[in-house]
Parts: structure tokens; C-alpha cells; sequence
């Protein structure tokens, strides 16, 4: 016991040294700070000097939020408009590709020929085929088929009249522009679906056979086996590749701004079109992007963690 106890203290005083060791700046470290800022500085410089631009850093709060005056009280303006329709679209884009994917993943595993084929040729397609094609080719040829199908318009302008809707903006936003959002979670979806597919095929097939075979031998079911053996062990190996796709599928949402869906990058162009800060509206827009990017990687590294723990 004494032992054990004197193995657990010297590993937590092990990591503890590697991680004060890990935060700790080498010289390297410095140079390699000192010489990006200096990059950032000749960079800022040239811009200023050789291209003989004016910067106008104070316009761009004005363009996050505005005050309203009818409404007395601060508003969404342009780019903090652009940022909430990349999250909606990115969340339900992101549920949408997950249950494609999965359906995918699975049909790649199955001992039909023709359902393996098919699937498999869908994702060859999409993974190698450049994603604008793949979005003018999806928004032209399905996703406007389906928003006049289902008549999705003329059902959002009748609840954009309706003067209770205040809990469809704020799931959707502004309802003229539904079949817009639609098509672009639409498309989104069934582009990103084809990597998540992959990702569930490599996890499905990571487990072993051994697991199969225990499974048969106790009479469990081909859909027994999936749900209660392969997916949940599955599962473990395919959140770090899939978290990594969550935030490509945020980063690759502004593609859809191609199709005229008013996401960020749409918003940003707009801007521009109409001030000319070229450079402080990009660079917003980039650290917006930044922001939800770099905190979904640190939210799915929290996560990582207990499945890894689970592992071990």
C-alpha cells in the first residue's frame, strides 16, 4: 500500500515538472516572439506607408453593434449579425452532417454490395471534388428543389407577418430569409457529411472482430451488435477526428456565402463594399472565426479527456 501510495506521489510530482517545464519560455521561444512581432510591425508599416492606407479602426464597433434608436437599445449591426447566422447554421449544419455521416459510416460497413457501392461513391465524389463545385452543384440541383417543394418561402413570409415570432428569429433569425439559411445548411451538410461518414467507417472498423464474434455467440442481433458493441466502442476513437471536423465544417461555412446565404464572410463583403476598410474588416472577420475556432478546440479537448481516461 505504502508502495503504491509512493508510485502515485512521484507520477503527480513528474507531471506537475512537465508542466510547470511545459510553460516555461525557452530562449528560442523569445527570438521566435520577438521576430513575429517584428514581421507584424513591418507588415502594419507597409500597409500604412507603401499602400498609403488610412486606417479607420474606430468604424468597426459601430459595425458589431448600433444603437436603435426606435428601440432604444443596442442592436446587432452587420458583422455580429454575419456571426450569429454562421452558429445557426454551423450547429444545425453540424446534426444534420452528423446523422448523414453515421448513416453513411454504417451503409460503408454493410455486407450489401450495393449499399456499400453507393455510399462509397458518394463519398469518393464529394471528398474529391473541389467545395465550391460541390456547393453551386448541391444549392442549383437539390437545395432550391426542396425549398420550393415544400413551399418553404411562402411558409416563412406568412410567420414573418405574424407578430408573435420572436422564438423563430431566434432560432432561425429573420424568417424572409429562411430559405436562404435552408439551403445553405442544406448544402453545408451534405458536403461535410461525406468526411463524417469516413470517420465513422474508420471507427466502426477499428473495433475488433473478437467483439463480433463474443457478440454472435451470445445471440445478439447484426442491429444489437452495432448499437450496444461496435458504436459505443467506436465512439472513443472518433471524437478527436470528429471535433476536428466540427470546427473545419465552421471555418468551410463561409463557402456558402457564394450562394448569397448572409453568413459572416457575406456580411464582411458587404462592409467593405460599402466603407472600404478592407483590412479592419477582414481582420475582424478573421478574428471572429479565430474565436469560435480556437474555443470549440479547447471545449473538445476537455472532452477528449474523460474518453481517454475511459480508455486507459
Amino acid at each position: 500500500m505504502q508502495k503504491r501510495l509512493g508510485l502515485s506521489l512521484n507520477a503527480f510530482a513528474l507531471q506537475k515538472r512537465m508542466q510547470n517545464r511545459r510553460f516555461k519560455l525557452h530562449w528560442l521561444d523569445w527570438v521566435l516572439l520577438i521576430g513575429l512581432t517584428a514581421l507584424v510591425v513591418y507588415v502594419w508599416q507597409r500597409i500604412g506607408g507603401a499602400l498609403n492606407y488610412s486606417w479607420r479602426w474606430e468604424i468597426i464597433p459601430n459595425y458589431i453593434v448600433r444603437w436603435h434608436t426606435e428601440k432604444e437599445q443596442w442592436v446587432p449591426n452587420l458583422l455580429l449579425q454575419g456571426l450569429i447566422t454562421t452558429i445557426r447554421i454551423s450547429i444545425y449544419a453540424s446534426v444534420l452532417a452528423l446523422i448523414l455521416g453515421v448513416i453513411l459510416g454504417v451503409a460503408r460497413c454493410s455486407k450489401n454490395l450495393a449499399v456499400r457501392m453507393l455510399s462509397r461513391t458518394y463519398l469518393e465524389l464529394l471528398r474529391n471534388i473541389p467545395p465550391v463545385v460541390v456547393v453551386f452543384i448541391f444549392f442549383f440541383f437539390l437545395s432550391e428543389q426542396l425549398v420550393a417543394a415544400f413551399n418553404i418561402e411562402g411558409w416563412a413570409r406568412g410567420i414573418a407577418r405574424q407578430e408573435d415570432k420572436a422564438v423563430w428569429e431566434f432560432f432561425f433569425g429573420d424568417m424572409r430569409r429562411f430559405p436562404s439559411l435552408v439551403s445553405g445548411v442544406v448544402v453545408l451538410a451534405l458536403f461535410e457529411s461525406a468526411f463524417v461518414g469516413e470517420i465513422v467507417r474508420a471507427g466502426i472498423q477499428s473495433v475488433g472482430k473478437g467483439q463480433h464474434e463474443a457478440a454472435q455467440s451470445i445471440g445478439m442481433t447484426k442491429t444489437d451488435q452495432l448499437r450496444f458493441i461496435v458504436l459505443p466502442q467506436a465512439l472513443n476513437k472518433v471524437v478527436p477526428p470528429m471535433a476536428n471536423q466540427f470546427i473545419s465544417l465552421v471555418k468551410d461555412s463561409s463557402i456558402i456565402s457564394l450562394i448569397s446565404v448572409q453568413e459572416l464572410t457575406f456580411k464582411t463583403v458587404e462592409l467593405v463594399a460599402s466603407t472600404r476598410a478592407i483590412f479592419e474588416a477582414w481582420i475582424t472577420t478573421a478574428a471572429m472565426y479565430f474565436l469560435i475556432c480556437f474555443g470549440l478546440s479547447l471545449l473538445f479537448r476537455r472532452l477528449e479527456k474523460p474518453n481517454q481516461t475511459a480508455a486507459t
